[in-house]
C-alpha cells in the first residue's frame, strides 16, 4: 500500500492507493471469504459450528491474504446474525400475549429462524421501536415529539 502521489508532494497524505497485486488479493480474498461463507450456511441458516471449524482450519492453514479473508468472512458473519435477529424495545413491560402477537407478525414479514429481542426503554415514552438487520420501524412517541419539534 503506498500513498496518493499528489498528496505525497503537496505534504499531505490522502486515502491509501492498493498496488495491483493488494487489489488481486482483495478481490481473492472477498471471493474465498464468500464461498467458505456459504459452505457454513444450513437451510439458508448460519451454522456457528461449521463457522468455528472453518475459522480454525483458515488459521492453521494460513493461505495467503488469511487474515483478509477473516475479515471479509467475519463481516458477513456479522451481517447474517444481525439480519436474522429482531430487536423490539418497548417503554414498558409487553405483556406475554401482545409479544406474541408481535414476534408472530415479525416472523411472517421476515421468516422462520428470526431471534427477537425484547427490551424496555423508558426515553421512549411510549410505543415500539423494531429493528430487524437494517430495517427500523419507530413508532415510538419520542421521535414523534421530535419531529414536531423539527417541523416549527
Amino acid at each position: 500500500m503506498r500513498w496518493g502521489r499528489r498528496a505525497a508532494a503537496s505534504g499531505r497524505r490522502s486515502a491509501p492507493t492498493l498496488t495491483r497485486t493488494e487489489m488481486k488479493i482483495s478481490k481473492q480474498a472477498l471471493r474465498e471469504a464468500r464461498q467458505l461463507f456459504r459452505s457454513c450456511q444450513v437451510n439458508g441458516l448460519l451454522d456457528e459450528n461449521r463457522l468455528r471449524q472453518a475459522v480454525t482450519q483458515l488459521v492453521v492453514r494460513q493461505p495467503r491474504g488469511y487474515v483478509e479473508i477473516l475479515s471479509r468472512l467475519h463481516r458477513l458473519a456479522k451481517l447474517a446474525v444481525e439480519q436474522h435477529t429482531a430487536r423490539v424495545e418497548s417503554a414498558t413491560p409487553l405483556p406475554a400475549n401482545l409479544q406474541a402477537d408481535i414476534s408472530n407478525r415479525i416472523k411472517t414479514k421476515y421468516g422462520a429462524g428470526l431471534e427477537i429481542l425484547f427490551s424496555q426503554n423508558p426515553a421512549l415514552i411510549g410505543g415500539l421501536k423494531i429493528q430487524v438487520g437494517s430495517d427500523l420501524y419507530d413508532g415510538s412517541v419520542k421521535t414523534r415529539l421530535a419531529k414536531l419539534e423539527q417541523s416549527f
